[in-house]
């Protein structure tokens, strides 16, 4: 017989009582056990851990931050002026967006017009691929 509680209270009755779990077989034991083994988790953690992790802010990649500049066929896209590996990247987005670029059935897929098709070599590539091809293009 398995002891049922609505109240989360009754987690800690079912682990006190796990010598009954024990005389009824393994799966309501290995309940009883959990049942423990989440009570003693919650009280070994600490707040002051959470908060430690939270206060140090992660700083950006130095290499994706430093300004590249883009071949003649990504600067008819981007632009001419240095930029970092992500501005490149959002601006290829907001290329392929504003042009409508975005295969209809696989979003995953971008189709590439006379601008893009000469910086990707391809009439369609998938968006893994266009990141690949884009960093070729950047010194």
């Amino acid at each position: 017989m398995a002891l049922r509680c609505a109240n989360p209270g009754g987690r800690a009755v079912r682990a006190a009582l796990g010598e009954l779990a024990t005389n009824q077989g393994s799966t309501h034991m290995a309940t009883a056990k959990k049942a423990a083994a989440t009570k003693s988790t919650s009280t070994t953690k600490s707040a002051p851990s959470a908060a430690a992790s939270s206060a140090t802010k992660r700083t950006p990649n130095a290499a994706f931050m430093k300004p590249m500049t883009p071949s003649a066929e990504l600067a008819a896209i981007v632009g001419s002026k240095p930029l970092p590996r992500t501005e490149v990247t959002k601006k290829v987005w907001d290329y392929i967006k504003k042009n409508k670029l975005q295969d209809a059935a696989n979003k995953r897929m971008i189709n590439a017009d006379a601008k893009l098709q000469a910086v990707l070599k391809k009439p369609q590539v998938s968006m893994f691929e266009m990141t690949k091809i884009i960093s070729t293009h950047l010194s």
